[in-house]
């Protein structure tokens, strides 16, 4: 099964009142996907088609304010257009669920997976989750509307995964009937909702005397989704068998020295990297960070306490600083009893292959970091071709 029909079993199976998007690559299939869904009569839902990525977000931000369940997806640039939205839906309190294609973003012109899009909304109050397969971007996604509509939580979710290599990857998907997952995820229970019988408003002006209130509850409510994450993701193994981590996941970090850390579809290839090199006696460990909002900033300080070097591999850069999980990780650890050499590395950056030669690499320049004490530089471009800088750079031809 393509991943992005995955997903759109998945969004269907937890049915949605109301489905809004506006098609950007590549994202297509899975709206595709849902839209044929709904003119074959399969899925009852109604589904509106819009002029942008800012109008399919309000649609589903004004379906949610009435009480019912809501969905979209989007890439790029379009969540980007998104975004005035989304800090509205985490404000309001309305839990609808996102699908992130994650692509680049202009410019230059990028259809590859880079996590720059979804990454740069890491401040407006949305959950984000990142996957790593097919499977588990079908289990996310029926996880996702249980998280975002927890009475502790409510809050937007976006899952996250990689354009084309999860999006259009063709992997064995085990998929679970409607009886068992309408069990699991039953009908959306609004706790405050539009309705003539009960006015309210919602988005109200907040001043001086209130705004910090606003927030500080909006943060307690990104605080408690660490619980729900967790309790949703075991829930989940347990009736389904899938089980892929709740904030994060662990492989074999115990006894490791050098442990990498990384998100999405990165992690399978990682894996496999770790199981090689183990056989070659080099003790090293992986940390998956599933959930980058909230960040599991104690469960990542207890991941890797034992490691001497951590070396954080990000698919997105935030320009002028360091890759932006390389930061959290940093800040995660600044305060913990232990704090390992942390090295960034800039890995998969516009679709670029991660292989298992480029792990071996990474794994040595952090052996060699130990070494010497010294990590420089805190940004390393992995592959990065010298030839393309030199005819690309302004003034060579440009």
């Amino acid at each position: 099964m393509e991943g992005s029909m995955a997903v759109a079993q998945a969004v269907k199976a937890c049915r949605p009142a109301v489905i809004s998007a506006y098609p950007i690559t590549p994202q297509t299939h899975i709206v595709e996907f849902l839209a044929q869904m709904v003119a074959d009569g399969e899925l009852k839902t109604q589904y509106v088609r819009v002029d942008s990525e800012f109008s399919a977000a309000s649609v589903i931000g004004g379906a949610s304010a009435t009480g019912v369940r809501a969905y979209t997806a989007s890439s790029s640039q379009g969540l980007l257009l998104m975004t005035e939205v989304i800090y509205y839906l985490a404000g309001t309190r309305l839990p609808v669920v996102i699908t992130g294609a994650n692509r680049g973003v202009s410019a230059p012109i990028s259809l590859q997976p880079e996590h720059q899009d979804s990454q740069s909304l890491r401040d407006s109050g949305i959950i984000q989750i990142y996957v790593e397969s097919a499977q588990e971007a079908y289990d996310a996604h029926i996880q996702a509307f249980k998280i975002a509509e927890d009475h502790r939580v409510l809050l937007p979710v976006m899952i996250c995964m990689d354009g084309y290599i999860l999006t259009h990857v063709f992997e064995t998907v085990t998929t679970f009937n409607q009886a068992a997952i309408d069990n699991f995820l039953p009908p959306y229970d609004p706790l405050h909702y539009l309705s003539p019988e009960r006015p309210m408003t919602f988005g109200t002006i907040a001043d001086e005397n209130n705004a910090l209130e606003f927030h500080y509850l909006l943060q307690e409510a990104m605080q408690n989704a660490k619980k729900v994450i967790e309790e949703v993701a075991q829930n989940y193994g347990n009736t389904f068998g899938y089980y892929h981590g709740g904030l994060i996941d662990c492989y074999k970090t115990d006894d490791a020295e050098v442990i990498l850390v990384a998100m999405g579809s990165t992690v399978s290839t990682l894996r496999e990297a770790v199981d090689l090199l183990r056989l070659e006696g080099i003790k090293v460990g992986l940390v998956k960070v599933r959930c980058f909002r909230p960040f599991p900033d104690e469960e990542l300080c207890q991941a890797v306490k034992g490691a001497s070097a951590v070396a954080v591999l990000d698919r997105a850069l935030s320009m002028g600083s360091q890759g932006i999980l390389a930061v959290e990780v940093k800040a995660a650890l600044y305060n913990a009893p232990h704090r390992p050499l942390v090295l960034g590395e800039l890995a998969g950056y516009g679709g670029r292959e991660v292989t298992l030669e480029v792990a071996r690499t990474i794994v040595e320049r952090a052996r060699q970091a130990l070494e010497s004490g010294i990590v420089t530089p805190l940004v390393d471009f992995v592959g990065l071709k010298p030839e393309i800088l030199d005819s690309t750079r302004l003034g060579n031809g440009i």
